[in-house]
């Protein structure tokens, strides 16, 4: 899932980053409201959850909020707050927001009100995504080829799951950066390729046919064994 977490405090947004990259989510993240307009010129219709923090800098995030549900952004949205006054939470519910959830809590808690969410608003609810003999469990976060099953690193994971998403489409470098690191690199990193790298070896197994493919001066794709 393409998370969005929006807030200025670097040691909570660092957190809700790893947190949420260890159960194998891409994630973005925005110190401001005007950082997080630019990433979602970017990301348009792959961005399916928003964590928002209210207090930003320059703009609160209600503004923010409101901003996204009158341009008709219908993914939901998490407030996550140090306000934890009613008025702040009934503000921040009637602007839009699908819950409400305020600091400090458990990373425990925040993912239950997310998969909650995520059901009460009508979020796709697959729990396996399958690509030719590739199959990836995403309740278990469990790989399979072949029936044999592939160990992968977050980032791997993330990646795959892009990729499977995405079945026979050619992903562009800077795609695959925005929705797995998020962020650019340097001009003339090869993080893509040397990632696309481990996970072709992990998944193009000895015997079956490869299923990542390379696109010279395109990117790369995935396609299922039976395609021509």
């Amino acid at each position: 899932m393409q998370v969005m977490v929006i807030e200025d405090d670097p040691k909570i947004a660092l957190f809700l980053e790893r947190g949420l990259e260890a159960e194998g989510h891409a994630v973005t993240v925005a110190s401001s409201a005007e950082d997080a307009r630019r990433w979602l010129s970017v990301l348009g219709p792959e961005l399916e959850l928003i964590l928002l923090d209210l207090g930003l800098p320059g703009e609160d995030g209600t503004d923010l909020l409101r901003w996204l549900r009158a341009g008709g952004f219908a993914a939901p949205v998490i407030v996550v707050s140090a306000r934890d006054d009613l008025r702040d939470k009934v503000t921040g519910l009637d602007a839009g927001a699908n819950d409400y959830i305020t600091k400090p809590f458990a990373f425990d808690e925040l993912l239950a009100r997310i998969r909650a969410v995520r059901r009460s608003t009508g979020q796709p609810t697959q729990t396996e995504l399958v690509v030719g003999d590739l199959r990836l469990d995403l309740l278990t976060k469990v790989a399979q080829r072949g029936g044999r099953q592939i160990e992968l690193a977050p980032r791997e994971w993330v990646m795959l799951e892009l990729f499977m998403r995405h079945p026979r489409q050619v992903l562009s470098r800077s795609q695959i950066l925005s929705n797995v690191w998020s962020y650019s690199f340097e001009p003339g990193s090869n993080v893509v390729d040397v990632y696309v790298g481990y996970l072709r070896r992990k998944i193009n197994l000895p015997g079956l046919a490869p299923l990542i493919q390379t696109v010279r001066g395109a990117g790369y794709r995935l396609l299922p064994p039976t395609s021509d």
